[in-house]
């Protein structure tokens, strides 16, 4: 049996890897979410099973946050703010709930004495690299958004941690994710665009902002394998698709899903599609597939596949 907690895990990426961990009757999983963002929904399923407990609380609630973890083994940290665009109004956002939130869980894993911490990084600690697919070993990074700075802080507490404390981490960087039960993203922002004006579509920028993009089922494979197969102190891997798409496809894609026709496209204008969006994301990853692990779709695929589940999971 392995005892694992869980941040986030009401959220979209999370409840996915609910699903999977606890697939394995032999898992006991505790899950740590506010529901700010996450949903009861998501993992209620599971409310009646033995080896499942839910606790609503607070990251940066040290005290409750400690007390929930007691007896874990394996930390996944997922639980961030998830709308990157949010930080830009209130600025103590991203450092609140992603790199404050992030030493508390730290501080409580070594208070609990629990050494081993999966912790969701994102492409956006690379900035915009000059090098492209952009390796795990790149540098300097230079993050042009909140969200990216606060990110890269919270890898340099968790590596912190496994040099002073004698941790164990799993660094995963992962591209666009997309998939069921996603509650942001530019699907669905498009989606519920479309459904109070099927005529017209906002495209933030010029649309040409061209990135990879990962579905949620190939990343929880791809999480589990390189947790599986490295076993250094901090183990650093990218995690995407090896092509890209840009978003005026994808707004094409939707479109002839939602059987539209002769939808104009209102451009906001700009490369980035707000202060901080970075318009073109390629991850190497080239450093997973050596250890034999490849996503099963591609970010043409994972868009289509993922259309076609939030159109019927927005349906009226």
């Amino acid at each position: 049996m392995t005892k694992f907690f869980i941040t986030g895990g009401a959220g979209f990426i999370g409840s996915h890897l609910v699903d999977e961990l606890i697939s394995n009757h032999e898992n006991s999983i505790v899950v740590y979410d506010d529901l700010s963002s996450g949903k009861r929904e998501c993992i209620k399923h599971h409310f009646l099973k033995k080896n499942f407990r839910f606790v609503k609380g607070d990251l940066l609630d040290l005290k409750k946050l400690k007390k929930a973890a007691r007896g874990s083994e394996f930390v996944y940290h997922l639980a961030a703010n998830p709308d990157i665009q949010y930080g830009i109004k209130n600025t103590k956002t991203d450092l609140e709930q992603n790199t404050i939130a992030t030493y508390n869980i730290l501080e409580a894993m070594r208070l609990n004495k629990i050494e081993k911490i999966a912790f969701a990084s994102t492409s956006a600690i690379y900035g915009e690299p000059k090098i492209f697919p952009t390796p795990e070993d790149y540098g300097p990074l230079l993050p042009i958004s909140l969200y990216g700075a606060s990110k890269l802080a919270c890898e340099s507490l968790v590596t912190a941690y496994c040099g002073t404390f004698g941790f164990q981490s799993w660094i995963l960087r992962f591209a666009n994710i997309i998939g069921p039960r996603s509650t942001h993203g530019v699907i669905f922002d498009f989606i519920s665009k479309l459904k109070k004006n099927k005529n017209e579509l906002e495209i933030l920028g010029d649309g040409n902002q061209k990135k990879s993009y990962l579905h949620v089922y190939d990343l929880i494979e791809g999480m589990q394998f390189a947790i599986e197969n490295s076993n250094n102190s901090v183990n650093v891997f990218n995690l995407g698709s090896d092509d890209q798409i840009i978003v005026k496809e994808i707004a094409n894609i939707l479109i002839k899903e939602m059987n539209l026709k002769n939808v104009k496209y209102n451009f906001t204008g700009g490369k980035r599609g707000w202060p901080g969006d970075v318009t073109f994301m390629q991850l190497a990853i080239e450093k997973i597939n050596r250890l034999g692990w490849r996503a099963k779709h591609n970010s043409r695929e994972a868009v289509e596949k993922t259309v076609s589940s939030l159109i019927n999971q927005n349906a009226p």
